[in-house]
């Protein structure tokens, strides 16, 4: 069954190559979306796919790259939509 999942991680994770691991991890696992910097310095995630893969995906966020601090992820599940077609870096 696929799922989206709206994540915003909180802790040390700007400036640590999160959103460049990030995207590497997603395509691994066929996730679709986006992720984001915030400004203030959190990181904000829109993902979907099966939900296995989805919750694959959200396990590594919980850890993130090495040099990352991640200190709490909020999860906020949606309806899947399928509107994306990659994994894409915002700016």
């Amino acid at each position: 069954m696929k799922a989206q999942a709206s994540l915003l991680i909180m802790g040390r994770v700007q400036g640590v190559f999160f959103r460049a691991n990030a995207q590497q991890i997603a395509r691994k696992f066929s996730i679709k979306g986006w992720v984001r910097n915030l400004e203030d310095g959190n990181l904000e995630i829109l993902a979907e796919g099966e939900e296995e893969n989805l919750q694959s995906f959200i396990n590594w966020c919980h850890k993130g790259p090495k040099g990352a601090i991640v200190k709490k992820v909020d999860i906020s599940w949606r309806e899947y939509d399928g509107k994306f077609t990659d994994f894409n870096i915002l700016f």
